[in-house]
Formats: structure tokens, sequence, C-alpha cells
């Protein structure tokens, strides 16, 4: 395989790093786990209760060490499948709703009866992407997770797929877990997955594919080497694990990929030896509001910058109507949208100041041409550097 440069690291080679980092990340005192499908659910149908109450004994321990843990979870409508007579994975939207909507009682009754024993009650959170793209609704899903934490229970946060459509949701829990991570200002966020962490190559088609025990940056090199999703009960693959690392960085947390199949596969994170893949958080973190405006808002279109106005950006300027050469989408005032280069790559995202149609009037103009074209005066910025983030640095 082509070498990535600095951003992977390879055990042999910086053994020193890989072992300092995993120092850093074990201090982490908020922590998000997020538990796949494949490890919760028979081949998709009905749900492993042992396998839940043994997660739930690591939980408590990170607990009793000081820790706050939250669980994000898959598996309500591979619960629930059987309960609608079903033979095999939901086919459709509405299948997926109606059995999501059967079985979320019963994996939250999973998680209820593994954490009894201990004393300890979950609290469930059913989660939307519209509860994160709004603010204030974000602000809200925040304050009931921390509020939760503090109390001493253990937040159970999962999608709310009883009521998404198919274009609004995540897609999948790693994505969301990512998001939630956000929410919660968490340092540490584990993917229990399948795989052992992340390999220079898909391990299932080549033997020679090698572990990458660090990944200091999630390069568009990275992205290449992840594929499609792992299997049919799992609606993440790969790919949408450094999705979710990449997300989680931007904000100053750490991420693990590791197999949740391993006898203890939540404490190995916190022991002696590196397990998995240690995705490195960034140093320079974003704040809160842009990481929201990040990692939680959908763009509603995209607009085709011309140099100056790509270099204007990245030197910490506003965007200016006249650098916007293309514009496209149906969006409004306060959406969210993406700007490219003049080769198409992502280089910003943040909250535009016109809707499409008027912005298409203006672009390529200057500010003081706003009043005779639109009839009214405007903001002079088109996205203020205040509610900006540059992709590339991030």
């Amino acid at each position: 395989m082509e070498r990535m440069g600095s951003s992977v690291s390879g055990s042999a080679e910086l053994l020193a790093p890989l072992d300092l980092a995993w120092q850093r990340m074990r201090t982490a005192r908020r922590v998000v786990v997020k538990i796949g499908s494949n490890l919760l659910t028979a081949g998709g149908m009905g749900l492993r209760q042992a396998w839940i109450s043994e997660r739930a004994t690591e939980l408590v321990e990170l607990l009793k060490q000081g820790r706050q843990v939250v669980v994000v979870t898959s598996g309500a409508v591979a619960a629930g499948a059987p309960i609608l007579g079903l033979k095999r994975s939901p086919a459709n939207l509405r299948e997926k709703q109606a059995a999501a909507a059967a079985g979320q009682t019963l994996l939250m009754r999973c998680y209820e009866l593994a954490f009894a024993p201990h004393g300890i009650a979950v609290g469930q959170i059913l989660i939307t992407r519209a509860d994160v793209e709004n603010r204030r609704r974000y602000l809200n899903a925040r304050d009931t997770l921390w509020t939760l934490s503090s109390l001493g229970l253990v937040p159970v946060v999962n999608e709310n797929d009883t009521v998404m459509v198919e274009e609004l949701k995540f897609g999948d829990n790693d994505t969301l877990s990512a998001n939630v991570a956000d929410l919660v200002g968490a340092e540490l966020l584990i993917l229990l997955s399948d795989v052992d962490g992340f390999f220079d190559a898909d391990p299932r088609l080549n033997a020679h594919a090698r572990p990458l025990p660090l990944v200091e940056q999630v390069t568009p090199a990275l992205e290449k080497l992840a594929g499609g999703a792992g299997s049919l009960v799992g609606r993440g693959g790969m790919a949408t694990k450094l999705k979710a690392a990449k997300m989680a960085a931007r904000r100053g947390c750490h991420t693990v990929l590791t197999n949740g199949f391993r006898s203890q596969p939540i404490l190995e994170v916190f022991g002696e030896r590196p397990v998995g893949t240690l995705f490195v958080a960034d140093g320079n973190p974003l704040s809160a509001h842009k990481a929201w405006i990040a990692n939680a808002r959908l763009s509603r279109g995209e607009l085709v910058l011309d140099a100056g106005a790509v270099q204007a950006l990245r030197s910490g300027k506003s965007l200016l109507a006249k650098g916007i050469v293309v514009v496209r989408g149906g969006f409004d005032r306060g959406d969210a949208v993406v700007c490219l280069d003049p080769q198409g790559e992502a280089v910003a995202k943040g909250s535009i100041n016109y809707n499409a149609e008027d912005l298409q009037r203006i672009k390529g103009r200057h500010s003081t041409d706003f009043g005779a074209v639109l009839g009214f005066v405007g903001d002079a910025e088109v996205i203020h550097r205040d509610n900006m983030v540059l992709l590339g640095d991030h």
C-alpha cells in the first residue's frame, strides 16, 4: 500500500508516540460508547442479553473510576423484527419503523436488566437529526444528557427510527455517536464493532492487511481505503467510522475503534496495552458553536467560489458575494451550505445570510449593489467568519 506520511503511525515505527497518545486518551473522564447491531443481535433477529450484561459490568467499572458514561446503541429494529413475525431483516422503511417501535422497549428492557444488579438506572433518549440541527433542541438534548449523568443514571441514546424518513436520518449510529460525543463534550468515543480496528486494506479480502494502531489525522488517502457497509444488519461500515472519528476529533475528542467480541473490550481500552485503532483528537479543537455547524448541520446547498475567495476564507475572512461563481440548492437564510473551490473540493461550511434566490441575483457583485438588485440592504457578508468552519483544517 502507498505510504500516507505522518497521518498514520505503525507500532514498530513510532512506539513512543503511540504509547503517549494512549496515555493521554486514558485520562478521559467523559466517555461515549457506541455499540453496533452486529454485537447486540443474533444475526439481526433478537438480542444478546448476556453480552449486553457483560458490557454493563464494564461500564459500571468506569463509573466507579469517576468517569461519566453515555451509551449510543443500535438494535431496536433487529429486536422488533421477530415481534412483527418477520423471519428476515425489515426490507423497507415502513417495516423498519414498525420494527423499531416494537423493539425499542425490548432494547431498553435489556439495558435495564443489565444495569439493575449494580443498582444503576438507565435513561432513554431518542434523537433525530432535526434535534441536533436545531440549536435550541440541540442544547436541550445536551442538558438532558448532562442531567442524567450528574444524577448517576446511564443515558442510553438511539436514533428515533419510528418517525424518521430516509433522507433526514443520521443513516448510521457511528455518526450519531459522534454527535452525542459533541453534545456532552466527551473526551473519548469508543466504537465497538465486529472488526479489530482500522487496516491498510480490507482484511476480509486481503490476508496481508496490516492494522493501524494510531491515526493522527483522517486524511483523504485514509478515506479512500474505507469501503461500504459491513453487513446486512448494521448500516455503518468503515467509512462511517472514519467519519465519526473525524467529527469527534474536530471537537477535541479521541476515538478508539475496537472489536466488541473481545473478552473485555471497554476496559481493555483503559488497560496497559493499546487495542484496536486510536484516532487522535485535534490539537486545536473547534469551539462548541463551530463544531455544531461542522458536525450537526446538514448542508442544504453548495457555493462554488473563485480562487480569490477561497484564499480569503483560508486567511480568516468572511465570504463575500463577489467571490461566488455558482449557487446550487434551494436553501433559506440561516441554512448551512458548503463552499467549494474551483476544483470542486469542499473548503468551508457555514450558516448563510441569504436564501438561494437572492444569492443567485447578487453572486459576483459588490455589497454596495445589494440595495439596487434586491430592493433591500442585507448583510455585507454572505457567510460571516464567526459562523463558518474551514473544512480543510479539520
